[in-house]
């Protein structure tokens, strides 16, 4: 027997919805029975709807196949439960004495299949075995030699096997939920789910940017807008944490400076940005981090990097907007697997007074463990810093790294001289006139004439401006060149999600900033670098590239990933993508008039006259069409403002025009390609042959052939639903029988007119049209804007944000370490990892180190609680990018050892 798609998808359709409604009234009546206490409370937790839709799919595929290859005979037998006893009596053609072959055996296999249709599964007996089932069963369809005498007694092999299926689900699930085993195990049930997700961690993926559905994506849009229109210019929260600040005299005490580091004799302390976007990059640099050392090969030797005491984070700790959630999901959590949080904290804590050290412990300069300290970014802006001051100025741990900063800016006293400005740019791009204060008396009253200073902002305004083409961060310039007069040694930012360091060009003009350093690689997307090439001054200083991640040929590369992968990466996409193209093409539904294009002899000539009718449509929706006219203009609005500021309004016109012009153009073949499709298949009669109700009135009819009803079951199920049993599968098959309500819809509008239809039935006609153009049109849109996404950054250097974050790379992840050495001297090491785990599992020697009840994380020797599960772990896969050193004396040159 072939495989009839029109018979299977009919008996696929009406298998399910008996499946489900069977399945609904069995849990129905379980729930009942829960409910007045006989079976257990723990037996009472609710089915999960997807499992029930999985078994019903999966009972239907079966029953579907079943029938495909033995059908639905019921084979005459003498006894209702013959059975052979050997082998060969079950496959007397194994024992053919003319074909004893094994070749002669494989070509006929098929009676093999035969053997196992009416031995295996036959069905399992007559009306006569089963007298109390006799009405409630479907019988099979008769075979026999010759003539047969009344309809068949043999039940269905076909109802046999559903029936099986569901009594092994319902078995399964009566046992699993039973009196006796839930009040055995009453606490099994939460305790196994505990277990089980303890079994790895529950890491959120990574944010998709381009998902269009996202309420986390609509959220920041409108906390975005909320902050940029209402607050920019109004009101500051860093301006009430100054009112707030406890010294009146800034630069001497007061909530911002911090100088617990000053005394010691070297420093070891970590940089990072950009961090809480997937879990998977989050956790592989925090666990670097967490590490109590790293051993790498630096030049010739190897070096052992200790852990830092310092650790000191750069902005957007949470995508794509600050919450509760994100922060617990996309920062917190991370950081708490990579160091554990001390024995005795609690997440839902508020901390009053800060710093609020450890028992025991009886100044912060006492403490031995790492700290923390951070600046917020732009996405952390969103919310008008309330997330950020709520979980970290009101925080004392991040993980196992203390907390101690009380304001969203700060300063900290290094050792030898050393010193760090943590600035907040909010999202002005500058720091407002109270910080440039508490800096500016810094700079005049506290910090030495040889001291360095080292500045971190969230936004290198040195690489975003030079590309912009603008001029930001005035303040910030009014600080380092005018007051810290070469005192800054290095520039650290990160915003951007790559790694670059530009050194100065030794000249004879005087030095604002010697190092430029951006490294936002903490755990969010990865940015372009080939795009920022050719950036090269800053403050009227020439500076040198020194180290790129990824490098410049690597990031041109993965820029093509867009054309490859932006559909998979980004399937959400579909969503919108299709929505747009059908709007684009609503109007110029149907197309009636394609006769002349199959009437053509030669492939040129269909091609020609496609092209031509093609180009008519579009003409007709300049001159007729609302919907697809409007929908085009909106769409070239949309393309010109997509296209960055960046370039002049006539470039960005260009863009945008061809960038529409793409896209209309491949909706309009789509959609003559989709209505050429119909008119041939109506013109062969394959389809529009009768109703909307085609595919019903055919399986009714088979049904009635090969799986007869002699007790009359189905008109009892249909009296016992008020139709409604019928009903459904009938309007179920019509809306899967897609094809035909669109064909007849298309022939009733063709020959009277859209007039003709109700609009109930233009609805269902557009629905339909809908639905095919949508899984048509879905690949091409993603197609043209992956190609558009390459093109943009590849050859024009624009849309780095956009091209890059569409492609949510988990790889290419790095933080920097940095040392404060005996003599003064600060040597940077810069360590990545190319590629980021994807699964985890439990470390077995952080589970098997003894564990003290109140030791703090950061004295194990394997503090982090989850390891590589497949390929290299980080700790063994991290390698240096880059290595250089800054001598402490202002006045002496910089020495750089290329890593």
């Amino acid at each position: 027997m072939g495989v009839d798609m029109r018979m299977n998808l009919s008996l696929f359709l009406t298998i399910y919805v008996s499946s489900v409604l069977f399945l609904i009234v069995f849990h129905i009546i379980f729930l009942g029975l829960w409910y007045v206490g006989l079976v257990a409370r723990a037996a009472g937790k609710r089915p999960e709807i997807l499992t029930i839709i999985q078994n019903c799919a999966v009972t239907s595929i079966a029953c579907c196949v079943f029938y495909s290859h033995c059908g639905n005979r019921a084979f005459q037998r003498g006894k209702s439960f013959e059975r052979r006893n050997s082998s060969s009596d079950s496959f007397p053609f194994w024992d053919n004495e003319d074909g004893n072959t094994w070749i002669s055996k494989f070509l006929r296999m098929y009676e093999l299949k035969d053997q196992i249709c009416s031995s295996w599964f036959a069905p399992v007996g007559s009306a006569s075995d089963y007298p109390l089932l006799s009405k409630w069963v479907i019988y099979g369809e008769l075979v026999c030699s010759g003539s047969c005498a009344g309809p068949s007694d043999e039940i269905s092999p076909i109802y046999s096997l559903w029936a099986t299926f569901i009594g092994l689900y319902i078995a399964n699930y009566v046992v699993e939920r039973s009196s006796g085993w839930a009040l055995t195990h009453p606490s099994s049930v939460p305790e196994y789910e505990r277990l089980k997700k303890q079994m790895k961690p529950d890491f959120l993926d990574m944010v998709p940017w381009y998902s269009g559905t996202s309420a986390d994506l609509f959220k920041t849009v409108f906390d975005l807008l909320v902050s940029v229109t209402l607050f920019v210019g109004r009101f500051d929260m860093r301006m009430m944490q100054a009112a707030m600040n406890k010294a009146p005299d800034e630069a001497k005490s007061g909530d911002l400076l911090y100088d617990q580091f000053s005394e010691r004799d070297n420093l070891w302390f970590d940089f990072i940005a950009d961090t809480g976007d997937g879990g998977n990059p989050s956790y592989a640099v925090a666990r670097l981090l967490a590490q109590p050392s790293i051993q790498l090969q630096v030049s010739d030797s190897m070096r052992t990097l200790p852990r830092g005491d310092l650790l000191l984070i750069g902005g957007d700790l949470a995508y794509p907007n600050p919450s509760a959630f994100t922060y617990e999901r996309r920062l917190f959590c991370p950081f708490e697997y990579a160091l554990q949080p001390p024995p005795w904290y609690s997440a839902e804590q508020i901390t009053i007074d800060k710093p609020d050290v450890p028992c025991g412990v009886p100044e912060l300069k006492q403490y031995d463990g790492p700290q923390c300290f951070i600046i917020p970014g732009n996405h952390d802006w969103f919310d008008g810093l309330h997330t950020f001051m709520r979980c970290i100025c009101h925080k004392s741990w991040l993980g196992g790294w203390f907390l101690p900063q009380k304001k969203s800016y700060f300063a900290l006293q290094l050792p030898k001289g050393w010193w760090i400005f943590g600035l907040d740019l909010a999202l002005h791009g500058d720091i407002d006139v109270y910080q440039f204060k508490f800096f500016a008396e810094l700079c005049q009253y506290k910090i030495g004439s040889n001291d360095n200073v080292i500045v971190m902002t969230h936004e290198p305004n040195w690489l975003l401006d030079w590309y912009w083409n603008e001029i930001t961060g005035k303040n910030v310039s009014h600080l380092i060149c005018d007051y810290l007069k070469g005192r800054c040694r290095l520039r650290m930012a990160g915003d951007l999600h790559h790694y670059m360091h530009h050194s100065a060009v030794p000249s004879e003009k005087p030095v604002y900033v010697q190092h430029l350093l951006v490294n936002g690689c903490g755990g969010a997307f990865v940015h372009p670098t080939h795009v920022f090439r050719n950036f090269s001054k800053f403050y009227g200083k020439i500076y040198e590239s020194k180290a790129t991640y990824p490098s410049y040929d690597d990031s041109s590369r993965i820029a093509l990933g867009n054309i490859l992968k932006f559909r998979k990466k980004n399937w959400q996409f579909d969503i919108i993508g299709g929505v747009i193209y059908f709007i684009l093409v609503f109007s110029m539904f149907p197309q009636c008039n394609l006769v002349h294009i199959l009437h053509k002899d030669s492939w040129s000539g269909r091609l020609k006259s496609f092209f031509s009718t093609m180009w008519s449509a579009f003409i007709y929706m300049l001159e007729h069409s609302y919907v697809s006219s409007a929908g085009s203009l909106v769409l070239m609005m949309a393309s010109y403002s997509f296209v960055p500021s960046k370039l002049s309004k006539k470039k960005r016109a260009i863009i945008g025009v061809l960038h529409v012009i793409a896209h209309t153009t491949a909706a309009l073949i789509l959609m003559l390609l989709l209505e050429l499709g119909i008119e041939i298949c109506i013109r062969n009669h394959l389809l529009a042959t009768s109703g909307y109700h085609t595919l019903y009135e055919w399986y009714r009819s088979m049904e009635s052939e090969h799986f007869p009803d002699p007790t009359g079951l189905r008109v009892r199920m249909e009296r016992w639903t008020f139709g409604l049993y019928p009903a459904c599968i009938k309007y179920l098959m019509s809306a899967f029988d897609v094809p035909e309500v669109m064909a007849v819809a298309r022939s009733n509008i063709c020959k009277k007119g859209m007039e003709s239809l109700s609009r109930g039935g233009a609805i269902i006609y557009y629905a339909s049209v809908f639905l095919y153009f949508w899984v048509f049109s879905t690949p091409v849109v993603s197609l043209i804007f992956g190609s558009y996404l390459y093109i943009s950054i590849n050859w024009f250097h624009i849309h780095f944000d956009e091209a890059f974050s569409s492609l949510r790379i988990a790889n290419y992840k790095a933080f920097t370490r940095f040392h404060i050495t005996v003599n003064g001297d600060l040597e940077v090491f810069t360590l990545a990892i190319d590629k980021v785990p994807k699964k985890w599992k439990l470390d077995p020697e952080w589970d098997a180190e003894p564990k003290q009840p109140q030791q703090l994380s950061h004295r194990r020797r394997f503090p982090s609680k989850w390891k590589a599960a497949s390929g290299p772990d980080p700790v063994n896969s991290v390698r240096i990018v880059d290595h250089f050193v800054i001598q402490r004396s202002h006045t002496d040159l910089t020495l750089e050892v290329s890593g």
